[in-house]
């Protein structure tokens, strides 16, 4: 990583999920003073609750911005681990157990996509398939295998950055509420922030406020199209070694985790804020998981959640400067994908905010246009 780079102004950035905290790591690492408000405690909103599927679902249906992202973070994921675990202590269980998509009839696109972001798809008959993972369904027909994904367990990631900005000494405020933004007389800049715990000075502001930013920025007179998207999720108590590697199938997905749990995932609903579990989604979860691994009909339902996603256009996230404010940066609307592409919208942000050489061609996120 960059260390190289310093600003002498002190960032604060709103948002302790996972892009926030990535940010302020990335921040942190080349020399700036940081430090994080959060509403509530630390990821515990989406970064907690999805499945840390290190690749878009069916990556060739989205635009190749979210796939430079994507790819950048997955080249970059490994060395980034490893230090945040040595800063931490925490093992997020960065795992390269590959993913099988049982939609055969996306193999032209996939094909096309793989030759184009330099990623090996390999094409299975159901001979193939089952050698690859003997656990599912003997009706289980061909499939595409994607040895390139690797998963982290979101928990346990959450938990080593937050370590990780504890060790590079980033002041964390959780159950800070940041309500507007105080500009000065011309409306040029920010000049603090309103809290529930009162106003806070800011030098540079970064917004990563996930489902939640659309309401912050609105109260700047601009806004994004920025809304909550739930996603609800099994998490089932499995043997070690019952499933190998990630399943996809007709949007849904099975990740197997190091304890033998496996996660059954996930529902896509426009809600609203509303994070309330349904017994019909807990059914349609389950009637996917014991229909694509029958064995798991034997396997405990020990948990039921939902998150809400920040959904975006096209699930191309905001990263840039605000249009008016002109020490405000943004950095959300990952959608279903902030996980996979927080590395390099972290990076791609301190560039943008440091003055470096942007990994990535940023009008391709400038807010202005995703807005």
């Amino acid at each position: 990583m960059n260390t190289q780079t310093h600003t002498s102004e002190p960032v604060t950035i709103i948002g302790g999920g996972i892009i926030g905290m990535f940010t302020a790591y990335v921040l942190r690492r080349a020399g700036c003073e940081v430090s994080l408000l959060e509403r509530g405690d630390v990821g515990q909103e989406s970064s907690w609750a999805g499945g840390g599927i290190l690749s878009p679902l069916y990556p060739w249906r989205y635009p190749d911005p979210v796939n430079a992202l994507a790819c950048w973070s997955q080249d970059h994921y490994p060395d980034w681990i490893g230090d945040i675990r040595e800063l931490s202590g925490i093992d997020p269980e960065l795992e390269p157990s590959g993913m099988l998509v049982l939609d055969p009839d996306q193999q032209p696109e996939a094909q096309d996509w793989a030759a184009r972001f330099r990623r090996e798809v390999c094409a299975l008959d159901p001979a193939g398939v089952h050698a690859l993972e003997p656990a599912l369904a003997a009706d289980t027909g061909a499939g595409l295998w994607l040895p390139f994904v690797s998963q982290v367990r979101n928990p346990r990631l959450v938990k080593a950055l937050r370590g990780a900005l504890s060790a590079l000494e980033v002041p964390v405020r959780e159950h800070c509420e940041v309500t507007a933004c105080v500009c000065d007389e011309s409306g040029g800049r920010v000049t603090a922030v309103a809290t529930t715990g009162g106003e806070i000075p800011v030098q540079v502001l970064v917004v990563a406020g996930g489902a939640w930013t659309g309401r912050l920025l609105a109260a700047t007179g601009w806004s994004l199209p920025i809304e909550p998207v739930r996603g609800q999720m099994l998490l089932l108590r499995a043997e070690p070694g019952q499933l190998r590697h990630m399943v996809l199938a007709s949007g849904h997905y099975l990740i197997p985790r190091r304890d033998g749990r496996i996660l059954a995932g996930s529902t896509l609903e426009y809600t609203g804020f509303d994070k309330t579990t349904t017994p019909e989604a807990e059914d349609e979860l389950l009637r996917f998981a014991t229909a694509l691994v029958p064995d798991l009909a034997r396997a405990p339902v020990e948990h039921h959640w939902a998150g809400l996603r920040p959904g975006s256009p096209h699930g191309i996230p905001a990263i840039g400067r605000h249009p008016v404010l002109r020490n405000l940066y943004i950095n959300t609307g990952h959608f279903r994908n902030g996980v996979v592409m927080g590395p390099a919208s972290a990076r791609l942000l301190g560039d943008l905010l440091l003055g470096g050489e942007p990994i990535l061609p940023p009008v391709d996120y400038d807010p202005e246009k995703i807005g």
